[in-house]
C-alpha cells in the first residue's frame, strides 16, 4: 500500500463504452479549480494503437501541463505475459507522478480481450495499491434500473473485496426519464457511496460531419471546411417532395438525398438560410451524379457554409453507413466538449466527490482555476441574462458556448427569424436561446408604462417612453427591472454610456451605495486581485472613494477573493501631505468607521501594498501591506492606466469592467470584445445575479 502520497481518484468501469473518459474529464476540471498541479495517469494502454484517445483527451485539458507519454503506464501485453512486473512498473510510475502533481486523475483499463471480472479485479488491485478512492462508471444504455442496480452491486463488491474504496457510482448514458428510478434501485444495493445518474447525451456520441463524409467515402462539393468538425445529429432521407422533407428536418441533422433530385438542393440551402427551419449539419448527395451547372450556379450564388458532400453509394447504402457511424468525445470538437462539461456539471455533484476525496483548496489561484471556479458557480444556480445585441456574430458565437455549457439561460434581443438565420449561416446552435423582439407590442406597452412611471418626475410622457424603450439598451434594462431577466450584458456594438445610462435611470443604486463604480478582476499567474475604480468615476471625492472601497471589498468577497483593501496614493502612511493624499486618508477613515471588521489601510503606495519586503519597511504593523488583494485607485486616470499596464506587462487576464452598486447587475463590454470576453462577462453577471437574489428587495419608488 502506497499510502497517501498524493491526492488521487481512480475512474474505473466493469465494461467498455461507459463514457468513463467523460466522467474523468469532468472530475479533472473540478480538481483544476482547486489546484494548479493536476496530473493524469493511465496504468494500462494498448501499444498497438497509435495513441490512446482517452489519454489524449485528458492531457489536452488546458489545466494539465503534461505530455502524452508522461501519462501512460504499461502495455496490456506485458500485463498478460508478466503480471508481477507490470504491477511493479505501474506503481513505480505512479510514485514518480505523485511527487510532481498534487492531484492525479487515474483512468482505469479499457481493453477488450479479457473477461470483465478479470479486468475489474486488476483495476481494484491497482486502486488499492495506490490508496486511491474509486469512482465506478456504469452504462445505463438499454438497461432497466434493476439490471443497473445488479451491475452496481457486483462492481462495488469486487472493488471492496480487493480493499479498494468506492466513493461514488456514476450511471452514465441512462435514459433521460429514468434517473429517479435508477437511484431508487441502486441505492439499497450500494451503501456509503454517492450515486449519480447522467442521461444519454446524443451530442457526445454523435459523429462529426467529417466522420459522416469518411464513412461514405464522400467528397466535399462545397461548404466551409471548418464545419466538418460539427456534430451530425440524426438523418433525414429526402426521398419525397421538398415540403415533406422540410417538415421532417431536425436540428443539426444530415440530409441524405438522391444526387439526381436537383430540385431538393436549392430548397435545402434556402431552408438553411431562412432561420425558420432547423439548422442542418450537412447534405449528402448519393449516386455519384454530377450537379448540373445551372443548379451549381444557383446554389453558389447564396452565401452559405453548409457542407454539401457527394458519394457514389446508393441512397440506401449511404443511409446504412451513416446510421452506423459513431463518434466519441474529442478535445478538438468544442460542441462535444461543452456538452460533456454540462452533462457532468449538471448531474454529477462534483463538490460532494471532492469532499469525499478531502480535496483542500490551494492557496495559489491561477487564471484557469479562477475561470473553472466561476463557471461552476454560475452553473450552480442558473440565471437568465439578456443580451441586447442579439444579431452580432460574436454574441451569437458566445451564446452557443454559454448555452452548451449550461452556464446561464439567455435572452437575445432582435427579430427571431433574422437572428436564427444568421446563427444558421454561421453554423451556431442557439436553439435553447429565447429571442425577443424589442418591438413586441405587449412588452413595449408594459415597459413604456413602467418607464414613464419611474421617470415621471423628469417629465417623461408615455409617448416619449414608448419611443425610448424601443432602444435595445433601454428594452433590455427594463427586462431586468421587471424581473424577466436577472442581468444584462451589452456593449459589443454600443458605447459604454449607451449601455449603462439606462441602468442609472431605471435600476438605480442599491440601498447603501452612493454611486455606481467598477472593478476589474485581475487574474495574475498565481492569484486574483481586484482593481477599482478603473472605468466609471473620473475624480471621486473622499466619500465616493470610501464607497468604491466598500463596494470593491464586497465584490471581491463575492468572487472568492478575501478582501484586504489598499487605498492607493503616491505616499504611504503619514509620510506625505497634500490634497490628493488627504483625500485618500479621509476615505480610509470613513471606511474604517463604517466597516470596522474590514482589513483596510491607506494611504499606501502600490509597492508597499504588494511587496512584503517593502511593507516591512514602510508599514511593518499593517495587516494589508505586502498582501493586499483589493486596490482602490485615487482617480480614473491612475486606475485605468495601471490596470492596462499590469494587463500588458504582467500578462494578466483582466475581466471587466464589473459594475457594482446597482440594484441589479448590468455589465458593459468593450466594442473590441472577443467571444471569450463575452462569455466571461456573462458568467460574472450571472454570479452577481445569484448574490442579488439573496439581498432584501429594494423599496420601490412611488
Amino acid at each position: 500500500m502506497l499510502g497517501s502520497v498524493t491526492q488521487s481518484v481512480y475512474i474505473a468501469s466493469p465494461e467498455g463504452m461507459t463514457g468513463k473518459s467523460m466522467v474523468a474529464f469532468g472530475l479533472l476540471e473540478a480538481l483544476a479549480s482547486r489546484s494548479d498541479r493536476v496530473g493524469v495517469y493511465r496504468p494500462v494502454v494498448k501499444a498497438d494503437r497509435a495513441r490512446d484517445y482517452a489519454v489524449d483527451l485528458l492531457t489536452s485539458h488546458p489545466a494539465v501541463d503534461q505530455e502524452y507519454e508522461d501519462a501512460i503506464g504499461v502495455d496490456h501485453q506485458l500485463l498478460l505475459s508478466d503480471p508481477d512486473t507490470a504491477h511493479e512498473r505501474i506503481l513505480g510510475r505512479y510514485r514518480d507522478l505523485a511527487e510532481r502533481y498534487s492531484m492525479l486523475v487515474v483512468l482505469g483499463s479499457d481493453y477488450d480481450d479479457l473477461a470483465n471480472p478479470t479486468e475489474m479485479a486488476f483495476n481494484a488491485e491497482v486502486a488499492a495499491n495506490m490508496g486511491a478512492p474509486v469512482v465506478i462508471v456504469l452504462s445505463g444504455l438499454d438497461r432497466s434500473p434493476d439490471q443497473i442496480a445488479a451491475l452496481a452491486a457486483v462492481s462495488v463488491g469486487e472493488f471492496t473485496a480487493h480493499h479498494a474504496a468506492p466513493i461514488a457510482v456514476v450511471v452514465n448514458r441512462a435514459e433521460a426519464e429514468s434517473p429517479d428510478a435508477v437511484r431508487a434501485a441502486v441505492g439499497p444495493r450500494v451503501h456509503g457511496a454517492l450515486i449519480a445518474v447522467i442521461p444519454e447525451n446524443p451530442v457526445i456520441m454523435a459523429p462529426t460531419v467529417q466522420e459522416v463524409k469518411d464513412s461514405v467515402g464522400g467528397t466535399l462539393l462545397q461548404g466551409n471546411p471548418s464545419w466538418m468538425d460539427r456534430v451530425a445529429l440524426g438523418t433525414v432521407i429526402a426521398a419525397m417532395s421538398l415540403p415533406n422533407v422540410l417538415s421532417r428536418l431536425t436540428e443539426n441533422c444530415t440530409v441524405i438525398a438522391p444526387g439526381d433530385r436537383y430540385d431538393l438542393l436549392p430548397g435545402l440551402v434556402m431552408a438553411q438560410q431562412s432561420g425558420t427551419f432547423p439548422s442542418l449539419s450537412s447534405i449528402v448527395l448519393t449516386g455519384g451524379y454530377d450537379v448540373p451547372d445551372e443548379v451549381s450556379r444557383l446554389v453558389s450564388g447564396v452565401q452559405q457554409d453548409l457542407p454539401v458532400i457527394t458519394t457514389d453509394l446508393s441512397t440506401f447504402d449511404t443511409a446504412v453507413k451513416v446510421a452506423r457511424t459513431r463518434g466519441r468525445l474529442s478535445a478538438g470538437i468544442p460542441q462535444k466538449m461543452d456538452a460533456a462539461r454540462r452533462a457532468v456539471a449538471e448531474h454529477l455533484p462534483t463538490s460532494d466527490v471532492l469532499a469525499a476525496l478531502e480535496v483542500s483548496r490551494s492557496e495559489v489561484v491561477t487564471p484557469m482555476m479562477f475561470e473553472f471556479e466561476l463557471l461552476g458557480r454560475a452553473r450552480g444556480e442558473k440565471k437568465t441574462i439578456v443580451l441586447p445585441e442579439g444579431d452580432e456574430p460574436r454574441i451569437i458565437a458566445a451564446a452557443e458556448a454559454i448555452l452548451a455549457r449550461g452556464v446561464a439561460d439567455l435572452i437575445l434581443l432582435g427579430e427571431e427569424n433574422q437572428i436564427r438565420a444568421k446563427a444558421s449561416q454561421l453554423g451556431h446552435d442557439i436553439s435553447e436561446a429565447q429571442i425577443v423582439s424589442p418591438h413586441d407590442p405587449e412588452r413595449l406597452e408594459r415597459y413604456a408604462a413602467e418607464y414613464a412611471r419611474l421617470r415621471a418626475k423628469k417629465g417623461v410622457t408615455l409617448e416619449q417612453a414608448r419611443e425610448r424603450i424601443q432602444d435595445v439598451s433601454y428594452f433590455g434594462t427594463m427586462m431586468v427591472q421587471m424581473g424577466e431577466a436577472d442581468g444584462m450584458v451589452s456593449g459589443a456594438t454600443h458605447s459604454t454610456a449607451h449601455t449603462i445610462r439606462p441602468s442609472f435611470e431605471i435600476i438605480k443604486t442599491r440601498p447603501g451605495a452612493q454611486i455606481v463604480s467598477s472593478v476589474f478582476l485581475m487574474a495574475l499567474e498565481d492569484r486574483v486581485l481586484v482593481y477599482g475604480d478603473c472605468a466609471v468615476n473620473p475624480d471621486p471625492t473622499a466619500e465616493q472613494l470610501a464607497d468604491i472601497a466598500a463596494q470593491s471589498a464586497a465584490t471581491a468577497e463575492q468572487f472568492g477573493v478575501a478582501p484586504r483593501v489598499a487605498m492607493l496614493s503616491y505616499s504611504t502612511g503619514t509620510s506625505g501631505t497634500g490634497a490628493d493624499v488627504d483625500k485618500v486618508r479621509e476615505a480610509t477613515a470613513l471606511v474604517r468607521a463604517a466597516e470596522p471588521d474590514l482589513d483596510i489601510d491607506g494611504p499606501i503606495q502600490y509597492d508597499a501594498a504588494v511587496d512584503a519586503s517593502v511593507a516591512k519597511t514602510k508599514l511593518p504593523d499593517s495587516s494589508v501591506a505586502g498582501r493586499a488583494t483589493v486596490f482602490v485607485f485615487p482617480d480614473l486616470n491612475t486606475g485605468n492606466n495601471t490596470y492596462k499596464a499590469v494587463q500588458r506587462s504582467a500578462g494578466a487576464i483582466a475581466i471587466g469592467p464589473v459594475l457594482q452598486g446597482l440594484n441589479k447587475p448590468v455589465n458593459d463590454l468593450s466594442r473590441g470584445a472577443l467571444v471569450d470576453d463575452i462569455i466571461n462577462t456573462v458568467v460574472i453577471t450571472a454570479i452577481q445575479a445569484q448574490a442579488e437574489s439573496t439581498r432584501p428587495a429594494a423599496v420601490p419608488e412611488n
